[in-house]
């Protein structure tokens, strides 16, 4: 190992060092109920996501294996907060960074990855990404970071201070030490790897959830056993849902997946910042509605226990979108009936369909 990959690999773990653990919030529900939601806010990390964890794993991987070294020009397939985090990181280690995204990424995403001295090379459409970034690494000598294809084993999952483990141990002075459910998305299925690994290896008796948004293939690849299933449309619920089934996607580790419709997950954040302040982006959302059904099915089991999960990132990148009434409105998206379905099950329990 060279001398510059020990001080990078040093860069890295210095970081982490620097950064407290992400808090675990209650969410308010009854107190008759018996039952603890906690979110999980990945949204305080330096760069304001869940995806912090995973650029700095994929970075750590990149270097051990030998794949990134001194000079390296680091490429990857993201126009979201994957991208804005390994922008980060690569300045840190003093290398170039370039992503690969639509034409349509948002102004403020851009922003976010060239701020911190990222560069932006746009196709027209989303499934070209792929190929441009594989295209791009080659001819250059670079290194294509991949998140889709090295989510699930770049991240350490017997520990490590992974996600799972943190709240596993946040969790252990709780009265429900031991949840019955985590609910993730899934973006990658780096998350969903992680978690499901994790609570087989300790004999957690713990199961895991993976929602899905509209327009995403991993329920259907879930549902019917196909790796190869795909929808050909992305999500709207930015950070969550693939148009196909991501090579990290580990269905085998899964127990259960619903599918939210988008208007919900939009409902969903405007409650949590109604009722608890914290201020969340789209797939934030996606995760509540699950655990609102998840809770909703132990009442009617007349089970107690605990659920945990995300906030994957903070509400400010959003304020022109899902914040947004007018842009809201010209999804087609009716937030009213969504909305009273979850006020009516804070109030009693039972999630109607």
């Amino acid at each position: 190992m060279t001398s510059w990959t020990s001080t990078a690999i040093t860069l890295l773990e210095a970081d982490a060092n620097r950064s407290a653990d992400t808090h675990l919030h209650v969410f308010p529900l009854p107190a008759e109920w018996g039952i603890d939601l906690y979110l999980k806010d990945e949204s305080v990390h330096p760069t304001g996501s869940l995806k912090h964890r995973l650029a700095r794993s994929l970075m750590l991987y990149g270097l051990v294996n030998g794949r990134i070294k001194e000079g390296t020009t680091l490429v990857e397939a993201s126009s979201g907060s994957t991208a804005v985090s390994e922008a980060y990181f690569a300045r840190m280690l003093g290398l170039d960074f370039v992503t690969v995204m639509p034409r349509t990424t948002s102004a403020e995403k851009i922003e976010l990855i060239e701020y911190y001295g990222g560069k932006c090379h746009f196709v027209k459409q989303p499934s070209q990404m792929y190929s441009e970034a594989e295209r791009l690494a080659s001819e250059c000598g670079g290194h294509y970071l991949d998140q889709f294809s090295y989510a699930e084993r770049a991240t350490d999952w017997r520990g490590n201070n992974n996600i799972a483990e943190s709240v596993f141990h946040q969790l252990s002075r709780e009265r429900h030490p031991i949840p019955d459910w985590i609910v993730v998305g899934a973006g990658t299925g780096g998350t969903s790897a992680t978690f499901g690994r994790y609570v087989r290896y300790r004999q957690h008796p713990t199961k895991v959830a993976v929602v899905d948004p509209e327009g995403s293939a991993f329920f259907g690849g879930w549902s019917t056993g196909s790796s190869h299933y795909t929808t050909g449309t992305p999500s709207r619920i930015e950070g969550i849902g693939r148009p196909r089934v991501e090579p990290s996607f580990i269905a085998s580790v899964i127990d259960e997946m619903l599918q939210i419709p988008d208007a919900a997950s939009i409902a969903a954040v405007r409650l949590l910042k109604e009722r608890t302040l914290h201020w969340a982006g789209g797939s934030t959302g996606t995760n509540l509605v699950g655990a609102f059904q998840l809770i909703a099915r132990m009442r009617a089991e007349g089970r107690q226990g605990s659920v945990v999960t995300l906030i994957c990132d903070g509400g400010a990148r959003y304020a022109g979108t899902y914040y947004c009434d007018e842009w809201v409105a010209e999804q087609g998206w009716d937030l009213a009936p969504h909305r009273a379905r979850m006020d009516r099950f804070l109030e009693t329990g039972v999630w109607e369909d």
